[in-house]
């Protein structure tokens, strides 16, 4: 059956159509990279700021296309705030499973702490930022507190131990620590010009170095 030619009008027409059913079709994120750069949305304008139309021009899509991945924006922010704390866990349960004294377990968990927010800052970011407007953020900020009490327990098991100064309230210790932890979002930049093993080693060093008991 021999080729129906067409116009040149009729090709622009095709390809107009085709450019207009690809715009409705999936969008072109995959979820991963869709939550990285709502996240990133999350982090510059805050959360509660941030509507799914902010998130659409962000993304460069429309708000229907978003909804290909995600229901809505608190579940992307559970998804964040999922992982950060669920990295965080991870750090503190492998830290109690190796039955090391009080003061080891402490530090273990210090220099993993660093670690998990260098290498998830966006995540960990957002999870500091809360300010539990939500049921979804007071859950969350419930866990990161479990985390800082885990760690004025290790504080003062540490004292009891001999290994650490007595004269230091575990408790203020433990938000003191955390805090110093915690301030690195607000002006860690990933460079060449240090590892994260080695910002890791100095936050661990100098935390400890100020807690730990004389030797006599």
């Amino acid at each position: 059956m021999p080729e129906i030619a067409t116009t040149a009008a009729e090709d622009s027409d095709r390809s107009t159509e085709a450019a207009r059913v690809g715009r409705r079709g999936r969008p072109g994120y995959d979820r991963e990279g869709l939550i990285r750069v709502c996240v990133e949305a999350f982090n510059r304008h805050g959360y509660e700021a941030t509507s799914m139309g902010v998130l659409a021009r962000e993304l460069g899509i429309s708000k229907s296309a978003i909804y290909h991945h995600v229901s809505s924006k608190e579940e992307i922010l559970d998804i964040a705030l999922s992982r950060s704390l669920a990295e965080l866990e991870r750090v503190v349960s492998e830290a109690e499973s190796r039955g090391a004294p009080a003061v080891a377990e402490l530090e273990e968990i210090i220099r993993g702490s660093v670690a998990v927010l260098t290498a998830s800052l966006p995540h960990v970011t957002l999870l500091l930022r809360l300010r539990g407007n939500s049921e979804l953020e007071i859950r969350a900020l419930q866990r990161r507190r479990e985390i800082t009490l885990r760690i004025a327990e290790l504080i003062r098991q540490a004292q009891d131990d001999g290994d650490l100064r007595d004269d230091v309230d575990a408790r203020t210790a433990s938000r003191l620590a955390m805090g110093m932890v915690n301030s690195i979002v607000d002006w860690y930049r990933p460079t060449d010009d240090h590892s994260d093993e080695t910002l890791a080693e100095m936050v661990t060093g100098l935390l400890l170095t100020g807690l730990r008991a004389p030797r006599s």
